[in-house]
């Protein structure tokens, strides 16, 4: 799907939809209680099940794959635990790499002879280093790569995991803990990045009972911990995806967005978006009603963008309304991300009559008050198309955004949202 965004100014009130991460994590933990776990969704923001995230039916496939019965009715999700080991599960996880990396794992614990399959940009996404771990803990992989089938059974011990690719790896090893027999720890072989991933694990774990303990580089539980329901989980609002419209808030003049359902005491790093944005010259309101954006003189900044990695694309358009340069460094692992958002967000800079320069693990955007429309070009990224969406407030002709339809793997809802508070789109 091809979209035309035509030049406007956005102002109103958006409410930000639940985290994904928490919301994938949760579902696993629920999905291995002895009893049923409901996972709210607060407000409106699922009122029907085709607006989900593709990434979180990805979940929800695997997890029912393995045996949990999980029903949806509007904001809830009723879970039923799985009660035994399955034979052969097929586990599809789309384009979701947290899908993947989390249940290699846990369906390594839970199941025998699990087959995974992904889509076409899901296979390039890097799991050789889990696959690795896991190989030392009695399982087999037919290949290094998707399409794969994993046998063997899992055995308990020390495990040993880089955590300078993904946290995600640590992650998924986290969450498969409570289900080995007896204890076990895990081990950090290289340093650690994108942390904030990790409190969010931790603080999903422990809502259902289990306390992960952290001694430097080492993990690991009490003892061994199974997980136990809650009876209800609230998942919280989204900071990642709601960057879009907090930026966009700056771009409008004496106009301001305001975005609700977030908690600044969330475990989700990305909150970290008012502090990057302030470094910019901004000042973000935080009230009971919101997180309020206005408009505001922006001048460049230094970020150091590795424990945040997806507000990277939204801070980019910030760079671009910003006086003087603007440069992002350690940014190596965006290469690994659903596009190469290095050579992407250069690209959509560019197209937009801005000036960018890449290198292998930094980007430098240079602002400018010449922004042009032109056409963007996403890569399938719905981080892409959001940032897209919000530039065309700086333009003066539209914006046109190719493979828009891809913006479902996180936020399918967006362009409600971005048209409530005045975007004009078009679907060419």
């Amino acid at each position: 799907m091809t979209v035309q965004i035509t030049p406007s100014i956005l102002k109103g009130t958006v409410t930000a939809i639940p985290s994904k991460s928490e919301l994938h994590r949760a579902l696993i933990c629920a999905s291995f209680c002895e009893d049923q776990t409901d996972i709210i969704i607060p407000g409106s923001a699922y009122a029907y099940e085709e607006i989900i995230p593709d990434d979180i039916k990805a979940t929800i496939s695997c997890l029912c794959a393995l045996g949990a019965d999980i029903s949806f009715v509007p904001n809830m999700f009723h879970v039923r635990p799985l009660s035994s080991r399955t034979c052969r599960p097929e586990m599809d996880c789309r384009e979701s790499a947290s899908t993947l990396r989390f249940m290699l794992p846990i369906a390594a614990a839970s199941s025998f002879n699990a087959s995974f399959t992904g889509g076409e940009h899901l296979s390039e996404r890097p799991i050789s280093d889990l696959l690795i771990t896991l190989e030392e803990h009695g399982i087999t992989s037919s290949a290094k790569g998707l399409p794969l089938e994993l046998s063997g059974n899992l055995s308990d011990g020390r495990f040993y995991i880089s955590g300078n690719v993904t946290s995600q790896y640590l992650s998924g090893l986290l969450l498969t803990l409570p289900l080995l027999d007896s204890g076990s720890d895990i081990v950090l072989s290289t340093e650690l990045r994108s942390s904030s991933y990790i409190d969010i694990t931790v603080d999903i774990m422990s809502k259902f009972g289990v306390n992960v303990i952290r001694d430097g580089d080492r993990y690991y539980l009490s003892g061994p911990i199974r997980y136990r329901s809650p009876g209800t989980v609230t998942i919280g609002g989204d900071w990642s995806n709601a960057s879009a419209f907090l930026v966009a808030g700056l771009l409008n003049g004496c106009n301001s967005v305001t975005v609700k359902n977030l908690e600044v005491s969330s475990p989700q790093g990305d909150k970290n978006i008012i502090h990057i944005l302030e470094s910019f010259g901004a000042h973000l309101k935080t009230s009971s009603g919101g997180i309020l954006s206005e408009g505001a003189r922006l001048h460049g900044a230094a970020i150091d963008i590795d424990s945040n990695p997806d507000l990277m694309p939204s801070l980019a358009v910030a760079a671009m309304a910003a006086d003087g340069n603007t440069e992002f460094v350690n940014a190596e692992r965006q290469r690994y991300k659903e596009s190469d958002r290095i050579i992407s967000i250069e690209r959509m800079v560019c197209s937009l009559n801005c000036q960018a320069r890449s290198s292998p693990d930094s980007l430098v955007i240079s602002g400018g008050s010449d922004i042009r429309g032109g056409t963007i070009d996403s890569f399938g990224d719905h981080r892409i198309v959001m940032a897209a969406a919000i530039a065309s407030c700086l333009t003066d002709t539209p914006v046109t955004v190719t493979n828009a339809e891809s913006v479902s793997k996180s936020y399918p809802t967006f362009f409600d949202d971005f048209r409530s508070i005045g975007g004009i789109v078009n679907v060419i």
